[in-house]
């Protein structure tokens, strides 16, 4: 009996994990990509998996074996963790991802069958909904395991089914962008999962303590399972969203809309019943990633707070602000996270990349040095590419593939091993 109900608990928070990662970027990302990619899909749709899931799943185990999400920025200090985590749950919460929500939900679900309806009002409704469901902060992994992922996982497989058993054209021979494996990993990026991991594991591990796993090994063992149950049930889904995308390409080109991509795609494959199917199947993956975001990002201030701010005023007011931004629309807001996230994730991927090694590496200076030079170096990137161009940059090892700070945060790490240490 305790074993059936460890596995069951597994599948549940397996499920929730999926939904969670599986929100607004993980819809528009992938056929998008297989369209940009052609003959070289599977190639970019590996780089985007890794980029995306592959490295979230790693966030998640780095957690675990720092214990908390906090573990893995404790190193840089205090005030410098304090205000990197605050930038990363800013970018999954209502600065970036949880609009982001909202706003495809709007242009993919409502406006393709309800014309006219006011985008300001579905954004109150769709806010109202978010706010509900989060304010039962124990019960919200529960919420999205048990009921709303499996309508969603069904609705995503008869889509791809249909797709793959009656294609909409065959795969090109060219491709429509130079670099594949970058444009996958640059899309891996946009849909945040890697920082969103770090968060989610707030109300992950809390799920699994409240399941009566409360020793880390049984901790570990239910979170790490439920990481590889979501990671196989994206796997599937990631691949049979960018296959769908790569038949188009006798159809569109990089012009198209992102959301015109996917609800064209529907459309082709399923009719008007299609629409309907997807316009529920993205509400759903809008919704229960908000939810899962709203709650993270509302525990997380209210702890950094000590209890001070209520976890119910944070998420009544995270969902007021995110109602405002998610009015700019989809296309706007996805413009504006890129360079967010260039500037965010490289500091972030090397204290989660780190973490692995807390045990053995004594020296902090190791893991400041080495996120500062990630930050310097992807900051200037961004400048490089929206402002003045900055030659060596591009000359970087690895900066075709956007890993260009790769380098610069290794020789900063070493260079921290020659200082001092100073542990606390």
């Amino acid at each position: 009996m305790k074993r059936t109900t460890h596995k069951t608990d597994i599948f549940v928070i397996g499920f929730a994990l999926f939904s969670m990662f599986f929100g607004a970027g993980n819809v528009i990302f992938p056929p998008y990509l297989g369209l940009q990619s052609g003959s070289q899909w599977f190639l970019g749709f590996l780089c985007y998996y890794l980029a995306d899931i592959g490295l979230a799943l790693v966030a998640l185990f780095a957690m675990l074996r720092c214990g908390s999400p906090d573990g893995i920025t404790r190193p840089l200090g205090k005030i410098p963790a304090t205000l990197l985590m605050s930038a990363i749950v800013l970018c999954i919460g209502p600065m970036l991802a949880i609009p982001r929500t909202a706003a495809t939900t709007y242009e993919m679900s409502v406006a393709p069958l309800v014309a006219g309806f006011s985008p300001l009002l579905f954004s109150a409704l769709f806010f109202l909904l978010i706010l509900l469901l989060c304010l039962r902060e124990s019960a919200v992994v529960d919420i999205v395991g048990k009921f709303l992922t499996p309508a969603l996982l069904a609705g995503l497989l008869i889509l791809i089914v249909r797709g793959v058993i009656d294609p909409i054209g065959p795969v090109p021979s060219r491709t429509l962008v130079e670099n594949v494996p970058a444009n996958g990993i640059e899309a891996g990026y946009q849909t945040m999962d890697v920082l969103a991991a770090v968060v989610f594991g707030i109300i992950i591990l809390k799920s699994a303590e409240e399941k009566g796993h409360t020793t880390t090994r049984a901790k570990s063992r239910v979170v790490a399972g439920a990481g590889i149950v979501a990671g196989t049930a994206l796997l599937v889904v990631y691949l049979g969203l960018t296959y769908l995308g790569v038949t188009t390409s006798r159809f569109f080109d990089l012009s198209v809309n992102r959301t015109y991509l996917v609800v064209s795609i529907v459309q082709n494959l399923m009719g008007s019943a299609g629409t309907l199917l997807f316009a529920v199947v993205v509400a759903l993956a809008c919704i229960t990633t908000a939810v899962a975001l709203v709650s993270s990002a509302a525990a997380y201030f209210s702890g950094l707070s000590s209890g001070r701010i209520s976890y119910k005023f944070l998420v009544v007011l995270i969902c007021v602000f995110s109602a405002v931004v998610s009015s700019i629309g989809l296309d706007q807001i996805v413009s504006i996270a890129s360079p967010v996230l260039s500037i965010v994730y490289p500091p972030t991927l090397v204290l989660i990349v780190l973490a692995f090694f807390q045990r053995w590496i004594s020296n902090d200076w190791v893991f400041r040095l080495a996120a500062f030079g990630a930050l310097i170096t992807s900051l200037l990137t961004v400048i490089s590419t929206y402002g003045t161009p900055i030659l060596l940059l591009s000359r970087l090892p690895l900066a075709d593939l956007g890993f260009g700070w790769v380098v610069p945060a290794a020789l900063c790490g070493i260079l921290g091993l020659l200082i001092p240490a100073a542990r606390q």
